[in-house]
């Protein structure tokens, strides 16, 4: 079964996560695709291929070199799709041998994918570019990562020629919700470097990722009724809004780039008595987190005092930039470099302005630098993959196989 093939069965089952769950997986409807791919994996020939209390897919390509001491090595990759669009019923469409012209996607004439709007794309004309029909996501964030490693791991299966060491593979759920890791167990888990393949344009390789934190902000103000209101109501959504005035407005994320940080409210919720604003903080430096969680506390606390309310600020802990942990260990992304350039491609290397599953596992013990699947557009009814690209992915795994047990 190709690549593509396997792509467009996963898209189609509907695996979004859900930030407002207390479950884990947060929802259920992940472990249709998560059972699923344990059965392919068993029927592929990974006979311990399985699945755990939490939803992890764990499964072993057996090792076929004699060398003692060829490195495990593991390939990561989610599940779920982001809450932010549906991903119920999604209809992915093939545009073979795309030529360059506006794609308009037949359930809403309004989303049009636009070389003009969207450079990567004119890099992929002539290719076999896949979307999904208008109203929904396509979901190759990540399944272009699932299915890119199920195929490696058939093409090493049915390959045993190739010599390689053991390689570990797990699916996630709840990545898109910040959950990705939260009861991934390193140590069973038993490879001592992994990769997410959850990138984007073709030869992509990123290791280093934003710190993040997430901050919440409670506005707490004192209703009355509106009528006898004079000198006594003060409106939390008032001091909410006004607080968000005062953010300054070159630190949001739409105007940053590069290695900027940033500020974004991406939650405002409540009313009269109380309203809450929910805020991501990123920095590639995760000193400089700090100095921006000051900067909002002020500012919210400014705000409040302004309207004769107060505040609550609780800050959490999101991930850390990967790269604090992979330059202590620079051959795990020096065979991700050759990998790449062995399938016939240049690298590109720049920093993930988000964060993967890799830059929680690397603070976990797996140092884990992510490469390309082919994903653009992430999170959004424009979302696209060439099909050729993930071809290349698998390549690259494969490469990457070679490569450890060349260099044990």
């Amino acid at each position: 079964m190709t690549v593509l093939d396997r792509f467009l069965r996963y898209v189609r089952v509907d695996t979004q996560s859900d930030e407002s769950s207390a479950t884990y997986p947060s929802t259920d409807k992940q472990l249709v695709l998560l059972r699923a791919l344990a059965a392919e994996l068993r029927e592929i020939g990974l006979a311990d291929a399985a699945i755990d209390a939490h939803g992890y897919v764990t499964a072993t390509v057996a090792a076929t070199s004699s060398k003692p001491n060829v490195p495990t090595i593991g390939f990561i990759a989610h599940v779920d799709t982001s809450p932010e669009i549906s991903g119920a019923n999604v209809r992915p469409i093939v545009h073979a041998r795309y030529d360059g012209r506006d794609l308009v996607l037949p359930d809403d004439s309004t989303a049009v994918l636009r070389v003009s709007e969207c450079p990567p794309l004119a890099d992929r004309i002539g290719d076999d570019i896949v979307t999904a029909s208008g109203t929904t996501l396509l979901g190759a964030d990540n399944k272009a990562g699932v299915a890119e490693i199920v195929t490696a791991a058939e093409y090493l299966v049915t390959h045993p020629d190739i010599p390689h060491g053991r390689v570990r593979i797990a699916f996630t759920p709840d990545e898109e919700v910040g959950r990705g890791t939260k009861f991934f167990d390193v140590e069973a888990f038993g490879a001592a470097y992994a990769y997410t393949v959850d990138g984007s344009t073709r030869g992509e390789l990123e290791f280093e990722s934003f710190s993040a934190d997430a901050v919440t902000l409670t506005f707490v103000g004192f209703n009355t009724h509106p009528g006898y209101a004079k000198g006594r109501l003060v409106n939390a959504s008032k001091i909410a809004a006004d607080f968000i005035t005062r953010l300054p407005p070159g630190m949001t994320p739409e105007a940053t780039d590069g290695y900027d940080g940033f500020i974004h409210p991406y939650v405002l919720q409540g009313g009269t008595e109380r309203a809450t604003v929910r805020l991501i903080i990123r920095d590639f430096d995760t000193a400089a987190l700090a100095v921006k969680e000051r900067l909002v506390e002020g500012l919210a606390r400014d705000a409040a005092a302004a309207w004769g309310g107060r505040v609550d600020v609780a800050v959490e802990e999101q991930y850390r930039n990967m790269r604090e942990i992979l330059d202590t260990v620079p051959h795990v992304v020096d065979c991700a470099r050759e990998a790449i350039q062995r399938a016939g491609m240049t690298v590109h290397e720049h920093p993930i302005r988000g964060g993967t599953d890799g830059s929680r596992l690397s603070f976990m013990g797996l140092p884990t630098p992510n490469i390309f699947a082919g994903e653009h557009n992430f999170h959004s009814r424009l979302e696209w993959v060439s099909a050729q690209d993930m071809e290349k992915a698998v390549e690259v795994i494969v490469n990457l196989a070679r490569i450890w047990e060349e260099r044990a």
